[in-house]
């Protein structure tokens, strides 16, 4: 049994502790913007600076050092690449879990230069669970809901065709709802609770073997979230993705909203892959959502932990230590 699957247990027993709050590292990116720095991250000199994007091998290595770092409980990664790391035994003997990109639906194929994302999306698969399942028994499975008929149903019926293929190959997932990636008509106060209805309703109809063992959305404000995280609190464990890079207060205040409001999960992509020590941030990011740390506390922290590696920060403390992403703010405020 991995650290997931206890703490997913304690969870739906109604046993929930802070530190059983599950973290999830998003290292999937090369299934979405590929080989640009949005996915791969940076590659930093000695003290910090930027050099360049991330080679795959460097990419690689950033993975190993955060499995072997064993603080994380998920690691999610590209078919590809989880081949490659547990053929070398990254995953031998460890409590972090593998998971993999099930599917990549046209909204997150975002090549440079590429329009794709800009009109409802489609659902696709280049995964073979079949090839994946010697690997690991878990992926991300994606469903974007755009308020268009002929997309939508589009995008169950291929999320049914999933389900089936999961089931006759042993495979469980874990379930991404983005929100709308073209303009819906939906008002926007009322937008977040469109998609808690979308979430609640295509599962409505599923049993419990066919149903995701949680949930990544993003986070749509504290209303939406306790409205979600409340509705079936023993059959719905509901996580939050990480969005943008933002600054480090973003990424703990985040964090610690998700949890105070009802999430059990969260899964941090480049919030992780783009801080100047990946190594630092998930530490506090721990201490963060086992209400250690505040998040302006874990800031600082952050801070004098670079300090003392010789890393240059991207940002002053007083930068860094800012919210900016709109969500946050009404109920840090």
């Amino acid at each position: 049994m991995t650290r997931l699957d206890s703490k997913l247990a304690r969870i739906v027993a109604g046993q929930y502790r802070p530190s059983d709050f599950i973290i999830a590292d998003a290292k999937d990116g090369d299934m979405g913007p590929s080989i640009s720095l949005a996915s791969l991250g940076p590659h930093r000199a000695a003290d910090g600076s930027y050099t360049r994007t991330r080679t795959r091998a460097e990419f690689l290595d950033q993975i190993r050092a955060i499995v072997r770092q064993d603080i994380v409980d998920v690691m999610l990664v590209s078919a590809s690449n989880v081949e490659k790391l547990t053929q070398e035994g990254l995953f031998r003997d460890s409590a972090v879990k593998a998971a993999i990109r099930a599917n990549d639906t046209t909204d997150i194929w975002v090549g440079r230069g590429g329009r794709y994302n800009q009109k409802p999306s489609q659902p696709f698969r280049s995964a073979d669970l079949a090839r994946v399942k010697p690997y690991t028994d878990l992926g991300l499975y994606s469903v974007t809901f755009n308020h268009d008929i002929d997309a939508d149903v589009a995008s169950l019926n291929e999320f049914t065709a999933f389900r089936k293929d999961a089931a006759a190959n042993g495979f469980s997932y874990f379930l991404e709802v983005f929100n709308p990636n073209v303009e819906t008509g939906i008002a926007a106060d009322v937008l977040p609770h469109y998609i808690n209805d979308c979430i609640a309703r295509c599962l409505a109809g599923l049993v419990a073997a066919d149903r995701p063992r949680f949930l990544k959305m993003p986070y749509n404000g504290p209303k939406a979230l306790e409205e979600l995280a409340g509705y079936d609190p023993s059959g719905l464990i509901v996580g939050v993705l990480g969005g943008g890079a933002g600054t480090t207060r973003d990424c703990f205040e985040l964090l610690s909203q998700a949890e105070k409001y009802g999430a059990r999960v969260a899964l941090f992509g480049r919030k992780i892959n783009q801080a100047e020590s990946p190594l630092a941030i998930i530490t506090l990011m721990r201490e963060v959502a086992s209400r250690n740390l505040t998040p302006d506390a874990a800031v600082r922290a952050y801070h004098a932990e670079l300090a003392r590696a010789g890393i240059r920060s991207t940002r002053t403390l007083e930068d860094d230590n800012r919210i900016t992403e709109a969500v946050l703010t009404t109920a840090a405020a």
